[in-house]
C-alpha cells in the first residue's frame, strides 16, 4: 500500500517495497503529475519520508529554480 504526505501544492508518496527485504523510494507529484521520484532505493520507510521532504523543502524554497 502507498502512503502519501500533503504537502501544498506537493504531495509526497512512500512506496513501499514490492518483495520483501527490498528498498522503499518516494515520488513526490504536483497536482497529481509526478515532479520527481527518488533515485536511491532507501532502507526503510523513515529514511524514505525523511529524503522526500527534505526534496519537497527544497522544491518549496525554490532551490531548483536556479
Amino acid at each position: 500500500m502507498t502512503e502519501t504526505t500533503n504537502t501544498h501544492p506537493y504531495t509526497l508518496e512512500i512506496l513501499p517495497p514490492k518483495l520483501e527485504g527490498a528498498s522503499y523510494q518516494w515520488a513526490i507529484r504536483r497536482s497529481g503529475k509526478l515532479v520527481q521520484r527518488s533515485d536511491r532505493t532507501l532502507p526503510n520507510e523513515a529514511k524514505a519520508r525523511e529524503s522526500g521532504m527534505a526534496q519537497i523543502e527544497k522544491l518549496l524554497s525554490g532551490a531548483g529554480d536556479r
